[in-house]
């Protein structure tokens, strides 16, 4: 089946009841067993059920299912939400003493991991350029437990060569993760590139609609299994309601991924034109510094980018509020078109010398295109730039 089919169809089947065409929402906490041999074979595993909701339900499974055909994964666990994660992958993996090298242009919440918290369990962390494919293979043959990637990076689009970097990662022992939620499984699909581990954050792209929290870890059956039985234990579970919710958005998935590309390419085209924008930034531009490693790792170049305006905050504060069909809000991935500066959003956890130091300026702002029609979307920003333009006489 080609990835469109799968995300409508895939992982369901098994869990139809009663002749239903959806799967159901199963919102009980525990299930029973007569047969004590049974449950006993369940509990530890030897035979496929469920006991306890805070380790496995049905409709969670199912779209475990469904994202871990799309990643073409053997295996994935869920979580209640992205950093969920991507905290728990980590912690799962890592203990006191080890390394870990990453980029600095990772997402705000996965900085604040590797900057404030692994420092504190004595675990060294290494994080380098972003694009700088040297620097990344010389500090992970030093010897590293994690070599942890993420791309395009959230919010300055960002590539990195996953297949290169795995390939480093390998020769040194380390065990190589990815968070593909910019992309999603329909636009890239690190496992293939020879990553370990791929992560979503499920609330973005899979959902879509902005209307339920979630993450998904997918990679082989005994990686998978050791960050399960981590979930099982520190209780981070998906919530069977948001589980549908997924299922529900992914049918659509094939669909908005492909309007929210061409909106996105569209708009990158068009900011390039403005005379407030001093940069854009999106992979599928051929300015994008990174533009062949992107066209050579992904099916299309997704739908999210930024741009860096003059006059800075300033201008930021007057250009928002004017769009009339673009929600300011910290989320992305949703069919409506969502902005925000990274100061709100992305990067909120971080001072403005954190955010500096990642070369995220303080005028930069995210577009996560949503499937509007696409003259619909330029006309508002168009009638945005003029507003800040006869307001600040520039």
């Amino acid at each position: 089946m080609k990835a469109g089919t799968q995300a409508v169809w895939a992982g369901e089947k098994d869990y139809l009841v009663h002749g239903a065409t959806q799967v159901p929402v199963v919102l009980s906490v525990a299930y029973g067993y007569d047969d004590m041999e049974e449950w006993y074979d369940v509990a530890t595993g030897k035979k496929k059920g469920h006991i306890y909701g805070r380790n496995t339900n049905p409709t969670v499974q199912s779209f475990e299912d469904k994202v871990k055909i799309l990643e073409g994964a053997q295996a994935a666990t869920s979580f209640s939400t992205g950093m969920a994660a991507i905290s728990n992958t980590l912690a799962t993996f890592l203990v006191p003493g080890d390394r870990i090298v990453s980029i600095k242009d990772t997402y705000g919440g996965t900085n604040k991991i590797f900057t404030e918290f692994l420092p504190r369990q004595q675990i060294e962390v290494v994080l380098c350029d972003t694009g700088d494919h040297e620097q990344i293979e010389k500090e992970v043959a030093k010897g590293c437990k994690i070599l942890y990637l993420e791309s395009p990076t959230n919010p300055t689009v960002k590539i990195t060569d996953i297949e290169r970097m795995a390939k480093a990662g390998k020769q040194a022992g380390a065990l190589v993760i990815v968070d593909n939620t910019f992309a999603t499984p329909l636009l890239q699909n690190p496992l293939f590139l020879g990553a370990d581990l791929v992560i979503h954050s499920a609330t973005k792209f899979l959902g879509g609609h902005a209307d339920a929290l979630g993450g998904v870890v997918c990679g082989s059956e005994e990686l998978v299994e050791k960050i399960y039985h981590y979930r099982e234990i520190n209780g981070a579970t998906m919530d069977p309601m948001a589980a549908y919710l997924m299922l529900r958005g992914m049918k659509t998935l094939h669909l908005r991924v492909r309007q929210q590309c061409e909106n996105a390419m569209a708009l990158s085209k068009y900011l390039q034109t403005e005379s407030l924008v001093e940069g854009v930034y999106y992979p599928g531009l051929e300015t994008h510094p990174n533009h062949e490693i992107a066209n050579k790792q992904m099916k299309d170049f997704g739908g999210m980018l930024s741009f860096a305006v003059k006059g800075g905050i300033d201008t930021v504060r007057v250009l928002l509020p004017k769009l009339e069909f673009a929600n300011r809000a910290a989320n992305l991935g949703a069919v409506e078109t969502t902005v925000g500066p990274a100061r709100t959003t992305s990067h909120i956890e971080c001072t403005p010398e954190e955010r500096a130091a990642m070369g995220i300026p303080e005028g930069l702002i995210r577009v996560s295109c949503g499937i509007e029609e696409l003259e619909d979307i330029i006309a508002d920003f168009q009638q945005a730039f003029l507003h800040v333009k006869n307001l600040l006489k520039v």
